[in-house]
């Protein structure tokens, strides 16, 4: 593009909102529509042909960055949808999982204080059963000790077997805290 070729993007901002408008049949998109296809005449600037109308030049723009933000949109709704037809059908309800966190939740805060430390230290916070003792201030037995009921604790109360002191039967079903045997450390 020589130097005497008035390059007046400004003057075509009128005719390019109403075409983006008239594509898009949305102001705020037909803006978007509009910023983009001027940054692209921008870019594109050493490639307009002297003698040629820049209102043409620039609305060809336009187009061409509708029809791919078109073509964009088709393709990521149809990979949205076959992404959909490899889900699972079936997807729990999300006040089960809520109920499910609030149980497990009532019966962490029901331990004593020494069992609820013990395993929050080991199980939440990820501490190893050395750091978990140092912190605790105590020996690592006596940590393994008040794990070891704290998980029997709340296996009894997850079978409705509950006697609040341990020497409740085992179940299998609570996974949140491991088994009776620890975290390998």
């Amino acid at each position: 593009m020589s130097r005497d070729t008035p390059f007046d993007v400004t003057g075509q901002l009128g005719a390019l909102r109403r075409y983006a408008r008239s594509l898009t049949r949305s102001d705020v998109e037909a803006e978007d529509l509009v910023h983009d296809a001027l940054l692209q005449a921008y870019e594109k600037r050493a490639g307009f042909q002297a003698g040629r109308s820049l209102r043409s030049w620039l609305m060809s723009i336009l187009h061409n960055v509708f029809v791919d933000r078109y073509r964009s949109r088709q393709a990521e709704a149809r990979r949205i949808e076959q992404a959909a037809e490899l889900q699972d059908p079936f997807v729990p309800p999300a006040q089960d999982h809520q109920l499910r966190l609030a149980q497990v939740r009532r019966a962490f805060l029901e331990l004593p204080e020494e069992q609820r430390a013990a395993l929050h230290l080991v199980t939440i916070e990820g501490l190893t059963f050395a750091e978990a003792a140092g912190t605790l201030g105590i020996p690592v037995g006596t940590l393994m000790s008040r794990l070891a009921r704290a998980r029997a604790t709340l296996r009894a109360i997850e079978d409705g077997t509950s006697d609040k002191g341990g020497g409740a039967k085992p179940a299998h079903h609570l996974r949140i805290v491991g088994g009776s045997d620890g975290p390998s450390r």
